[in-house]
């Protein structure tokens, strides 16, 4: 583990959207997978990418997309979990 917990639990959590992603079989909630695996890890993409921006500014736009991100994560996750009985 670094020293930077937002990055280790972002990193965690990306891996924890891909295996999940993984783990669905169903075709037809494919657009919903595949939209779940690009929000969920680009959260982490973009705290990482934060580490080395170029200006406070630019630390806080990259900071502000990876909650973006997370809320839209959120929004995928809500949608599989209602409609989960029919996938």
């Amino acid at each position: 583990m670094s020293e930077n917990k937002l990055l280790d639990l972002s990193f965690e959590f990306a891996v924890a959207i891909v295996n999940l992603v993984d783990g669905v079989t169903a075709p037809k909630s494919s657009y919903m997978t595949d939209q779940l695996a690009r929000a969920g890890t680009s959260v982490g993409a973009n705290i990482h990418e934060a580490q080395y921006a170029q200006s406070k500014k630019d630390f806080v736009a990259k900071l502000e997309i990876a909650l973006k991100e997370s809320n839209e994560t959120s929004y995928w996750l809500k949608l599989r979990r209602i409609t989960s009985d029919k996938y």
